[in-house]
């Protein structure tokens, strides 16, 4: 009888427990799994009820705010935003609409639910006290100022600029144009279209992050990285010697370099810094068919092609760089399904995103070293204290710090005499390749230019992509990352 009540004793107190730990995984840990579900409109209501955490730039600019509003017995705080020049990375919060960008993805420690014990701790005596639950803070890493720079640099073309610390990976710019207000989104949804509609594109679509979601070809941009494979695998040098005619033969039929008025630009005798100073497309053609496509791709994924862009925005958000064929994302293992002598020059099926290029041109500078960019630099407690902290981190070794040294001399010369020379800065050595793809629409492009500077001490790596052209890169994007640069090299180290 006694060993009956002990197995009973037994068997209640595990019950117990397992009731215990049940009730505290529900109600603590898990909050946040069920709180992000965006079908559960229950909890979508009861966020509502918390002064959700407020969103700051670097330099103190408030992004998101929130207001109050008392209904019968309870008071919602719903969101405003104060400043709306980085509304595709902060995203918006709202009743009807759910959520998007940062707001989406970090809305567990911006309502308080997440599992971090500090946030715990608060959050379980603010509802013993009956208190208001209150949110934490972000602080990011971008720089309002040059976010501005930036927007208005775009000047209502369909586009997208990025900057990050080469060093660190912090984004220190994300613009994305056409672009919208969030204090639209609810209950005025329609007018963020029709502000749209002038935009210089078919599909204005001012809530698409452009910078982490938009494809574009890459065009002469991608030569930097058709460079970096070329000097590293040892197949060739800066002095490395080429006989440009205008043109290379690929399966028997000529490419052409860039036509001037009087037809395709011939060189004659070059060398390798020359070829990338004036964009030569006949001699990448010809590096591209020596190192075979497997090889330029093999180098791509080493800077982060082919894996969606790690970011702290919803991965819905972002879309990786690579070959794409009938929309998908294309991984040849066949090196005849691809063709190297366009693929060198950027053109093919290569599509990329601003984001992606900023992190090539930034692990150029970096001494070939790509960091994981991010744009959350910590989030803090209403009263200050750090819950998390972001460190640097080192996604990947794309090169070795001689071949970004080498690749880095040969960007120098494409701003001091070649295509980048708009982007030149008095005083400040600036490292940079232009780019401009056809579209197969006649005199419409898509132009780009990727630049870093000091090229010496870089501090900034800037990458810019604008549709729907009539010009150059060297004409029309790189003005843009210019400005870029400049208010970003006058804001704080």
């Amino acid at each position: 009888m006694n060993n009956q009540v002990a197995r009973l004793s037994v068997v209640a107190l595990l019950l117990l427990a397992a009731l215990v730990i049940g009730t505290t995984y529900w109600q603590t840990w898990a909050t946040a799994g069920l709180e992000d579900r965006q079908d559960n409109a229950i909890q979508r209501v009861a966020q509502f009820t918390v002064r959700r955490g407020l969103i700051y730039s670097a330099d103190g600019r408030l992004f998101a705010a929130r207001r109050a509003v008392k209904g019968k017995g309870q008071t919602f705080y719903f969101r405003r935003y104060p400043a709306d020049d980085a509304p595709q990375v902060v995203g918006y919060s709202t009743q009807s609409r759910s959520r998007a960008g940062l707001e989406r993805s970090l809305n567990d420690y911006l309502t308080g639910s997440n599992a971090h014990l500090n946030t715990v701790v608060r959050r379980t005596l603010d509802r013993l006290k009956g208190e208001t639950v209150t949110g934490n803070n972000l602080v990011l890493t971008i720089r309002a100022k040059a976010q501005q720079v930036a927007l208005q640099a775009l000047d209502g073309n369909c586009g997208a600029a990025v900057a990050l610390e080469p060093s660190t990976g912090r984004v220190l710019v994300m613009a994305s144009s056409p672009s919208y207000d969030p204090n639209l989104v609810e209950g005025h949804f329609a007018e963020i279209a029709k502000r749209a509609a002038g935009a210089k594109c078919s599909s204005p679509a001012p809530l698409v992050n452009r910078a982490t979601a938009g494809l574009y070809i890459p065009g002469s941009t991608f030569k930097v990285l058709t460079a970096a494979a070329a000097l590293d695998t040892g197949k060739y040098t800066p002095d490395s010697s080429f006989d440009d005619k205008g043109y290379c033969i690929e399966y028997g039929k000529k490419v052409s370099n860039f036509a001037d008025q009087s037809g395709p630009e011939v060189f004659g005798r070059v060398n390798f810094v020359t070829a990338l100073e004036h964009s030569i497309n006949a001699v990448f053609c010809e590096i591209g068919k020596k190192l075979g496509p497997l090889t330029v791709l093999d180098y791509a994924r080493r800077f982060g092609f082919y894996k969606d862009p790690p970011l702290e925005t919803p991965s819905g958000e972002r879309v990786p760089s690579g070959l794409y064929d009938h929309g998908r994302l294309f991984r040849p293992h066949d090196p005849n399904q691809v063709d190297p002598g366009r693929l060198a020059f950027g053109q093919e099926r290569m599509q990329v995103t601003p984001l992606q290029m900023a992190m090539l041109t930034a692990g150029i500078a970096n001494g070939g070293v790509v960091m994981r960019p991010y744009v959350v630099e910590r989030i803090t407690t209403p009263g200050g204290g750090t819950v998390r902290r972001t460190d640097p981190h080192v996604l990947s070794k794309a090169v070795s710090p001689e071949t970004a040294a080498a690749v880095t001399q040969m960007m120098e010369k494409v701003v001091e005499s070649g295509t980048g020379t708009a982007a030149q800065i008095e005083g400040v050595p600036v490292a940079g390749k232009t780019g401009t793809a056809e579209t197969g629409v006649s005199h419409v492009n898509t132009t780009s230019f990727i630049a870093f500077a000091p090229a010496n001490a870089p501090r900034v790596a800037v990458a810019v992509y604008l549709e729907n052209q009539q010009g150059v890169g060297g004409h029309t994007a790189a003005p843009i990352a210019k400005a870029i640069i400049q208010a970003l090299l006058r804001g704080p180290a």
